[in-house]
């Protein structure tokens, strides 16, 4: 039931607010600088303690790009002089070093992901480096049973490169595409041929790579229904294994390069709706399964698998099925989820050269979850996953009579109800098919900590 989507335009303007995408609760802009280094250390030590130690997901942040893409609000650094690239490595295999000496080294590595940035701004010797330094401290798994992913620019790769990452141990492969309109990427400083998509697509397929995911973005300059209709045409041809449609937020008072983009040149709000509506009426037809904010994926994926088994997972990389891991960040910027904290690392590099040199984990803030963190913590990773919540489950797990805990929330909800966007019963509550492109919206009905701060406006908007 989790792909069946209804499209109700007057119910999406109505709750077309901004709010948080829910990779984690609570979410970045309730981190503390009162949180640093010292109490990252002893959060490392005590998941150390745990009898079972869970496993660990592995993060790194390479923030180089050639070119800035004008639509971007990744933390980057644009560049040509690669020597800036050859100096960050130097620190992040000193960083690699510290955090791998907090950590037993019996604690298996399920889950890595290099993200940016561009990653494959790295040359072939840098790469080999990296990953056999991040071998040399972790314990990486020697098979290709682990969830190894690696976000990738076709523009800034071969053939010969991708096999290369497949030799590496990299398995899954996701690739900004965003459009494939020649005026559209002129617009937004990203001019791909589609043949090097293409190539690069069979590339990924032909090393034998477990999952090939696809990034588009809608609402960009000169996009139009015909425009990205075409773009979809040709992407579902490529048969890539994920799909994620992301709606292009347009905060040039908070990211720079969008001050490039001309307002003028960028879809009206009903064109977006328009957009939006064929992108789940084509991707539906073409047999993809939505799982939720804006991804979609094969049938026989593993998202979509462990979707229907109950144990799909949501965090900083989107959806995951390694929701049992310590997620330990390196780099500038990265976010790090051990136990009930979460820690991010400085985000310039002049901070983090300082800190690193000097022998420091780069730990700028964090948060450490109390009870009732950890309990919303739960609800909202229920209700982005599932669409639903088991409310008899959820009262064994955080021993809440749900009702009583819960009792203010309810009658917030009950306009949503009124709506049709859930259902609330005393065993659950199930997020409708109208209310699945809302899931944002009814999260922030239990996020007290969005409630208490009053932050919406830094946050994009939900549709």
């Amino acid at each position: 039931m989790q792909n069946i989507i209804e499209f109700d335009e007057e119910l999406i303007r109505r709750y077309d607010l901004s709010g948080p995408r829910y990779t984690s609760y609570p979410t970045a802009v309730s981190f503390s600088d009162a949180f640093g280094e010292k109490e990252y250390l002893n959060t490392a030590q005590h998941s150390n303690e745990d009898p079972i130690p869970v496993p660990l997901s592995l993060y790194f942040h390479i923030p180089f790009c050639k070119a800035i893409c004008f639509y971007c609000g990744c933390n980057k650094i644009a560049t040509k002089n690669y020597a800036m690239a050859t100096d960050y490595l130097s620190l992040l295999y000193r960083e690699i070093a510290m955090q791998a000496s907090i950590y037993d080294h019996d604690r298996v590595v399920e889950q890595l992901h290099w993200g940016g940035g561009t990653p494959t701004f790295l040359n072939t010797a840098d790469m080999q480096q990296l990953m056999a330094e991040t071998r040399k401290h972790f314990n990486l798994l020697d098979d290709d049973s682990g969830d190894y992913s690696i976000e990738i620019d076709p523009r800034s790769v071969s053939p010969e490169k991708i096999s290369l990452l497949r030799e590496l141990g990299f398995n899954r492969f996701s690739l900004g595409v965003q459009d494939i309109n020649e005026a559209v990427q002129i617009a937004v400083n990203r001019v791909q041929p589609i043949e090097e998509t293409v190539a690069i697509v069979d590339a990924c397929r032909k090393v034998g790579a477990r999952s090939i995911n696809l990034d588009l973005i809608y609402g960009l300059p000169f996009q139009s229904m015909k425009s990205f209709s075409r773009t979809l045409d040709v992407v579902i041809e490529l048969l890539p294994d994920r799909l994620s449609v992301f709606n292009y937020a347009h905060l040039p008072e908070i990211f720079k390069p969008q001050r490039r983009i001309n307002e003028a040149d960028l879809p009206s709000s009903d064109v977006k709706l328009e957009i939006l509506n064929m992108v789940i009426n084509k991707l539906t037809e073409a047999g993809y399964v939505y799982i939720g904010m804006d991804h979609f994926a094969r049938p026989d994926d593993e998202l979509v698998i462990a979707q229907n088994e109950g144990t799909l997972h949501r965090n900083f990389q989107g959806y995951s099925t390694h929701g049992d891991c310590d997620i330990v960040a390196m780099g500038v910027s990265s976010i790090s989820k051990v136990g009930n904290v979460y820690s991010q690392n400085v985000k310039d590099l002049e901070s983090y050269t300082r800190l690193i040199i000097a022998g420091h984990f780069p730990v700028m803030k964090g948060i450490q979850l109390n009870r009732d963190d950890e309990i919303r913590r739960e609800l909202i990773q229920w209700l982005t996953c599932e669409f639903m919540l088991d409310i008899p489950e959820f009262e064994l797990l955080t021993e809440v009579v749900f009702q009583d805990y819960f009792a203010d929330e309810l009658l917030a909800l009950q306009g949503m109800v009124d709506d049709g966007l859930v259902t609330v019963s005393a065993d659950k509550i199930q997020i409708l098919p109208r209310g699945r492109l809302l899931v944002r919206n009814i999260c922030m009905i239990f996020d007290v900590s969005l409630q208490r701060g009053g932050k919406k406006g830094r946050f994009s908007k939900v549709i």
